[in-house]
């Protein structure tokens, strides 16, 4: 047999690749170690004959999260620019939106499900890859490509757990479906972008949303146990911008409970390494990227909330205009200085025991910050600048030498902003 010759759109160049990998290829057995070892994020893309391109493909092997700022000219037409842009990555405009009338049951409007029931109506695409809920269990992940408005309506609500998004992609190939609409998080997204031209699609839209700080199944349980007074009733919950984790339970109710009351020490290892590894919070490859940190805490529950929609490119936009008519927007915000924040929090997680304040005075704390501290994009800089020093920390002292390759250079752009005294350079050791 011959050889087709791929674009390799990391290297800029031509390689040569046998044209019989999806049958060489084995996905990884179960029980078996990943490549990424202990760094694997499990995005499915292993659990397919695409292990054949794990290498080139992986958010955490090779030049790791570094691919990104690679692939962003090819995927947005050009690279990211200036200080803003550092952070949030390459836009052509952004806002906040709701949906008007909002979806029932989902976690927040309904903005993502909506967004992905207008691309299929209007017969931009024929499926979307979503992830629907376990049957036996709500918080277990079920990547499905979906056909029809039931089936994106069954993947309404976020899915707080590392999710195989990935793994539908050979059953992708043999649907024989060409116009797709991918939803997920940075890492799945860095490893679409990177076989994105062995698919054979006719159109491939990618709606993301902000990840930062999942893990397995086992860790979420441990978290919930921890964190909520009512753990087995806990249906959504978020780390909402006002220094409160909001749980919405089963039966509607919501349980919040401030940030400065979580045992945090104790809660460490319900992070996965590959989000204390992962620089792309702000999903930079995505077309259209769905959050809500950036914007300023509306003292309404998440089901009437506006979230951030940060548009990066023209397939971004003709995504958001199908739905526009749907819609409440409004330009972002963005007050205060989170800089001494930033590394106050920074030191204080350094220096922290297992000391946590009671929730009434979290409660307290919350309040007066919410009032006086960083609101809206600046609330979303914050939050960025403070996990990109945290995760940088972490690869510095645990990647070793691989760590400068790994990492982005937006983010050491970030870093060396917070570093002219040395600070940070200091706690690596």
């Amino acid at each position: 047999m011959g050889h087709d010759l791929t674009a390799d759109p990391l290297r800029g160049k031509t390689m040569k690749k046998s044209d019989n990998w999806r049958t060489k290829s084995k996905p990884i057995a179960p029980g078996s170690v990943y490549p990424a070892k202990e760094y694997c994020s499990h995005c499915g893309l292993c659990d397919t004959y695409y292990i054949a391109h794990v290498k080139q493909a992986c958010a955490f092997l090779g030049d790791g999260m570094a691919k990104v700022e690679k692939l962003e000219p090819i995927v947005h037409g050009r690279k990211r620019g200036g200080e803003f842009e550092s952070r949030f990555g390459v836009y052509q405009a952004m806002c906040y939106a709701k949906v008007k009338a909002p979806i029932k049951g989902a976690q927040w409007t309904g903005l993502v499900t909506s967004l992905a029931i207008a691309m299929l109506e209007s017969d931009r695409v024929d499926g979307v890859i979503c992830v629907q809920n376990d049957p036996e269990d709500r918080f277990q992940p079920k990547p499905v490509i979906a056909t029809t408005v039931d089936d994106i309506l069954r993947a309404k609500g976020v899915k707080p757990t590392l999710s195989p998004n990935l793994n539908v992609l050979a059953l992708l190939e043999s649907s024989g479906l060409k116009r797709i609409l991918f939803c997920g998080v940075g890492c799945q997204v860095q490893a679409l972008r990177s076989v994105e031209s062995h698919l054979n699609l006719d159109a491939l839209y990618v709606l993301g949303t902000h990840c930062v700080d999942n893990g397995k199944r086992q860790g979420l349980e441990k978290f919930l146990n921890t964190a909520s007074e009512n753990p087995d009733t806990v249906l959504h919950y978020e780390f909402m911008q006002d220094y409160q984790i909001h749980f919405k339970h089963l039966d509607g109710h919501t349980e919040k409970v401030p940030y400065f009351s979580l045992p945090a020490k104790d809660l460490n290892d319900v992070i996965a390494p590959s989000c204390y590894s992962c620089f792309d919070y702000m999903n930079g490859l995505a077309d259209l990227v769905v959050g809500y940190m950036g914007v300023p805490y509306g003292n309404v529950a998440m089901t009437q909330h506006y979230q951030q929609v940060t548009i990066r490119n023209p397939k971004g936009q003709a995504m958001f205009d199908q739905l526009k008519p749907k819609l409440s927007i409004r330009p972002t915000e963005r007050t205060g200085n989170c800089t001494n924040f930033v590394m106050q929090t920074v030191l204080q997680e350094e220096r922290s025991t297992n000391a946590t304040l009671p929730k009434f005075l979290g409660k307290i704390l919350a309040f007066v910050l919410t009032q006086l501290g960083p609101r809206g994009l600046e609330f979303a800089k914050y939050s960025i600048d403070y996990h990109t020093i945290r995760n940088y920390l972490y690869v510095k002292r645990n990647w070793q030498k691989k760590a400068d390759r790994h990492i982005p250079g937006y983010s050491k752009s970030i870093v060396d902003e917070y570093d002219k005294d040395g600070k940070i350079s200091d706690l690596i050791n």
